[in-house]
């Protein structure tokens, strides 16, 4: 019987033991460990590639923002601001309805066939939309010329960039809204255009956050 609550005892220490040796190394050094590395070689990173703007933190450059007006009364979906390059469209992705308290993004893609008749019909109205808000006195936007992620959302709904082609769409636009030079709001987006990763992966793409960041300084400076 003893040799028994002996046995019981050390193997309840060694499991104590254990349980304190793998708490220290796994959730204590390890963690601090990856930070550190983490921290030295690109902090920019591991810390939410944020963007700031006037000294703040504006959003992180990993996550897509909606740029629209403050809605007005009795209105349920906003108006987009459109002195402001556009994002991609975010239909589809539902509402909150877990936390009333934050009005937050939710990802998630829309999960319609392509032949769907819903999707084919947000596609009609956002191609319609983007067309009408994008043409101005001196320049008419072409439907040909509509890119696809002006007028379909990502797999996530958040996807913070959007392609050269549409970028350019709107430089009219907003050049014409900011009562700024067409040609200067086109150097804008052409210095913020990224090309593929390592000169063969995805596809060219302008940062929407970034660029709005950059149009909000050149402004300041007019």
């Amino acid at each position: 019987m003893n040799t028994s609550v002996t046995n019981t005892a050390r193997l309840l220490v060694a499991g104590l033991r254990a349980l304190l040796v793998l708490t220290v190394v796994t959730g204590i050094a390890y963690p601090l460990l990856i930070t550190g590395i983490a921290q030295g070689l690109f902090p920019d990173r591991a810390n939410g590639s944020e963007i700031e703007a006037d000294g703040k933190v504006v959003g992180s450059s990993l996550i897509g923002q909606q740029y629209n007006l403050p809605l007005k009364d009795g209105q349920e979906t906003p108006e987009p601001d459109l002195k402001w390059f556009q994002g991609r469209p975010a239909n589809g992705l539902g509402t909150n309805s877990v936390n009333t308290q934050y009005d937050l993004i939710l990802s998630g893609a829309t999960n319609r066939s392509a032949d769907n008749a819903e999707l084919l019909q947000w596609v009609k109205d956002a191609k319609a939309a983007v067309i009408e808000d994008n043409s101005v006195a001196g320049y008419t936007v072409n439907p040909s010329d509509v890119p696809a992620d002006a007028v379909t959302s990502s797999g996530s709904g958040l996807d913070p960039h959007i392609s050269p082609e549409y970028a350019d769409l709107q430089v009219h636009r907003v050049a014409d809204r900011n009562g700024l030079p067409a040609e200067r709001v086109q150097k804008l987006v052409d210095e913020h255009t990224a090309p593929r990763t390592l000169g063969f992966i995805g596809e060219p793409r302008v940062n929407v956050l970034e660029l709005n960041v950059a149009l909000k300084e050149l402004m300041a400076e007019r």
